[in-house]
This record gives C-alpha cells, structure tokens and sequence, in this order.
C-alpha cells in the first residue's frame, strides 16, 4: 500500500446501532487498518481502558487541545465532548494506513468538510424496538436517560443521507461484511444512492419518526 492509496473511513451511527463492536471486528481482522481513538470528556465505564477504547481528558483539557487546532472534528453529545487528533490521523495516513474514525453525524459532517476525500460510512439498527432492547441491555443507564438516548438517536438517524453508504447492523456477521466491502472498494450494495437500500432505510427511519 502507498500513501495515494490511504483512506480515510468515517463510521457514525446512533448510540446502540452497534459501530464500536462493528469497527473492532473490522481492526482485528485487517492488521493493516487503523483504529483513531477519539478524546471524550465523559466519565470511563467498567469495561473501557483508557487509551484503548478513548482518551479520557477533562473539559479544560479538551478545550485546550481544540483550542491549538488539534482536533480534526469535535462534537457534544448527550452532555459530553468528543473529539479526533488531526496528528494522529495524518501519521496514520502518512505511513500508508487506511484510518477509520469511530464518531457522530456531526463530526462525519466536519471532518468532510476538511478531508472530502473521506468515505463515510452510517450505521442503523434494524428496527426502533431492537434499538431500544439493546440500550437497555446495557444496564448502564436509567430509564431517563434510556428515553433521552431513544431521543437522540431517532434525531441522529434522520442524517442518514448525508453519508456515501449505510450499512443495518441486523446480523452482525453480516454487517461486518457489508463493512469490509465499503473498505474493499466494493460497497455498491451499501451505496446511499441504491433505491433498494434507500426502501429499505425509510422504513425503519420512518418508523421511529411515527412513533
């Protein structure tokens, strides 16, 4: 692989679609992939490792690294930011990796903005119903804040067509592959553009807006 040849992935989905369990399969089966642990302000959960799954920072911190121009997107979510080192990605690049960030619509939208040679990539869960079921699978939040999450991600879904392709985390095997097909060079069945994707997209789209 060349530098010219070095892409830059961009995965966004709604919490609980599933992107981080997605973009670890993809990491551990190409070791040619690089992963861009995004800096986040929010409190460390029982099974993250800091450095492994984020950079825990505090706000101050966070400011101050945004403030130098370190970051290359920068977002709040549900009360806490998030952000990508511009350095980190440039050396991945550099050295002739394919880089996939790990983000939200928001950042996707930045980070097209100053890179759009970008491939972006939005994940959605099957249905409302299995979003939620997975949510409360976590065991980590209250009913509330499962509302608020429920929310938000019917919101963050309705970005969906500002992305080149969408990929429906229904089976996870599956949706791996779908993935891998994007990064292949190979995604037209994952193509925002197809009109069968697109059905299929606005059914479950659409049923979080009616309800």
């Amino acid at each position: 692989m060349t530098n010219q040849q070095a892409k830059l992935f961009v995965i966004a989905a709604p919490s609980g679609a599933g992107k981080t369990t997605l973009v670890n399969e993809l990491v551990a089966h190409d070791p040619g992939l690089r992963f861009s642990i995004s800096y986040t302000t929010r409190q460390q959960r029982s099974n993250e490792t800091p450095g492994v799954n984020y950079i825990f920072v505090t706000r101050e911190e966070f400011e101050a690294l945004r403030n130098k121009g370190e970051m290359l997107e920068s977002a709040e979510v549900f009360d806490n930011n998030y952000g990508t080192s511009r350095t980190k990605v440039a050396q991945h690049l550099g050295r002739g990796h394919n880089v996939v960030l790990e983000i939200d619509w928001q950042g996707a939208r930045q980070v097209r903005e100053s890179m759009p040679e970008c491939v972006t990539v939005f994940i959605l869960p099957p249905s409302r119903e299995e979003l939620e079921r997975r949510l409360r699978d976590r065991r980590t939040d209250t009913e509330s804040v499962i509302q608020r999450r429920l929310r938000d991600a019917m919101s963050d879904m309705s970005h969906w067509d500002e992305f080149d392709y969408v990929v429906i985390n229904d089976d996870l095997e599956h949706a791996v592959a779908d993935l891998q097909a994007v990064l292949d060079g190979r995604g037209e069945a994952a193509a925002t553009s197809n009109e069968a994707l697109r059905g299929a997209v606005a059914g479950i789209v659409g049923q979080g807006i009616s309800d």
